[in-house]
This record gives structure tokens, sequence and C-alpha cells, in this order.
């Protein structure tokens, strides 16, 4: 959609007033952590830039004094609200049009509770872009209270991790250094794991300014969308499906669901079935081929999606 110049400064000022958002809780499987395991950041406020020093993870690395255990192939959920505290479903997760993807990283650590986040190395995990035209990972967190469900890889090594989870917000993405990253990271402890060390990149260091998925006119024409950073890591699929085509939507449509996904886990090798939203097939997928919800809808050779 195309916006005059002043629509979109005043769109940009009306949403900077009820828009900023911390990932505050952590989730092992089905069990709520009360934000015992988070490395809180100072405010609400967005990253300043992708490559400044916050990016890693926007925290004092002392602020979490407290591990979350999670299985490894098992499922844990981040949660994200406006406001500390605040985990009332009724109000918006990110709200302001503050639209854009929601990404999940871990990185091995020998002790969480003390590691440095710019010297870790990280590798994705999940990730939700683009669904449908106008419809964003950030629709789906706004309709699940503010939670996003990934699958911890089942063959990574147990011991300590930091988990990193990210929007970026793309309302102000078409100007250099536009994106707005907001990041929190959560310290915990995964058991039952295997032996595979994923490939890795540095934070600050995976993303530039000029990146497709960090300078993008949200307001312009597209039908695609290239999440920033590496693939998603699967165990058993190399680096995981390309980045530049998980949650690529070629709809038309500029409705937002009524209906949204329950769920938005990252489907991993030997799962039942993929969530509502997912991939479920493409070219050397390596996950879930049948949809626990919805139906394996193809969108091009490399990637295919459970939809309603």
């Amino acid at each position: 959609m195309k916006v005059s110049t002043t629509l979109l400064s005043a769109l940009v000022a009306a949403s900077s007033v009820a828009a900023h958002a911390t990932f505050q809780e952590f989730w092992s499987g089905s069990t709520d952590q009360a934000g015992t395991c988070v490395r809180k950041p100072q405010n609400n406020n967005p990253v300043s830039s992708v490559t400044s020093a916050d990016i890693a993870c926007n925290a004092n690395p002392s602020a979490s004094t407290a591990l979350c255990t999670v299985a490894a192939g098992g499922k844990a959920s981040v949660e994200m609200h406006q406001q500390p505290g605040d985990r009332s479903c009724s109000n918006e997760a990110i709200g302001g049009n503050h639209d854009g993807p929601v990404i999940v990283y871990m990185a091995k650590v020998d002790n969480a509770l003390t590691a440095s986040a710019t010297s870790a190395k990280w590798f994705k995990v999940a990730q939700l872009g683009l669904i449908s035209k106008d419809v964003w990972g950030t629709d789906s967190l706004n309709s699940n209270c503010g939670k996003f469900e990934f699958t911890v890889p089942s063959c990574i090594p147990s011991g300590n991790y930091l988990v990193r989870a990210e929007v970026i917000a793309l309302h102000v993405a078409g100007q250099l250094n536009g994106a707005q990253p907001y990041v929190s990271c959560f310290t915990v402890n995964v058991t039952g794991g295997g032996s595979t060390q994923p490939p890795t990149v540095s934070f600050p260091g995976a993303y530039s300014a000029t990146d497709p998925g960090i300078k993008f006119d949200i307001y312009g024409s597209y039908t695609s969308y290239t999440v920033p950073g590496p693939a998603v890591f699967t165990c058993g699929g190399g680096t995981g499906t390309p980045v530049t085509t998980p949650q690529q939507g070629t709809t038309t449509s500029t409705t937002k669901p009524i209906t949204t996904p329950t769920t938005t886990s990252s489907t991993a090798a030997n799962t039942p079935g993929a969530a509502l939203y997912q991939q479920c097939g493409g070219k050397d997928w390596k996950g879930a081929t049948t949809c626990s919800s919805g139906t394996c809808k193809v969108s091009n050779e490399f990637y295919s999606q459970c939809l309603p």
C-alpha cells in the first residue's frame, strides 16, 4: 500500500505512543516460568542500531539470576508485552502498527548467568516473517497473548544456553537505520541433548543496515520478505531451510485474519505435524511434511506452508 509522506509521518508519530514492548516471560513446554530467567532490558525501547553492541541482548549481563530448564527436542515459548508485568491478553503484545518478523536464536555458553552476549555464537532456531500480504509474525504474537513457541533442536549438546528473542519492527524501515529491533535474552539449561554443533553467527555482525530484511519499505509493493540473519538450523537438515524462503506469503489480501494460529512452533524433523502457518515442505526440507492443523499448501518449489 502507498501512503503520502504526511500520512506516513502521522502513522510513525502515533505508533511511537503505544508500541514499545519487551520479551519478558519464558515457558518450558507448558510450564510458565514467570520471568525467572530473563535478562530484562532497562526499558521497552528498541535497540538503536543493528550494528550496536545492544543488538546481542539489550540488557545488563547480571539481570538474570536463575536458569529455566528445557529439554532438547521439546517445546519452549517466549512471551512479549508492552509494559513490565502486564500479561493481559486484551492488550496487544506490540501495537502501533509495528509489523515485522519474530525470530529466536540460541547460543551455547559455559555459564548463562554470566556469559557475554556479544562474545556468544548464535544459531537461529525459529522465525515467522511475512505470513500473507500485510500479515506478519507480530500479528501472530498479538493473537497468541504475546507468545511465540519454538522447538529446541534435539541434536544440540546439553548445557547452558542464551535464548535470544527478537521482533524487528518495520514501520519506518524504508529509510536507512529505520528498522527497530526489540530484543531480550533468556538464560536456560538444556537437558537430554546430542552432540551437533550448529553453524553460528555473532551479534553484532549478523545483520547490516542494508540487508533486505532490515531496510524494507513496508508501505510499498511487495509479495515476499527476506527474514534477516542465517538459515534456521534443523537437526539432520544441515543449516536448515534457506532464509529467503520461510514465511513468505504471495497472496494479495490486505485484511488481517480474524482467526490466527494458536501455536507458532518451529517444526523439527520427526515431529508428527507442522503447526498452522509453519513450513511443511519444499526443496531440501527435512522437517514435518504434514500439518497438525490446516492443509499443507505449496507456495513455490522451496516452500510449502500449513494454511487454514
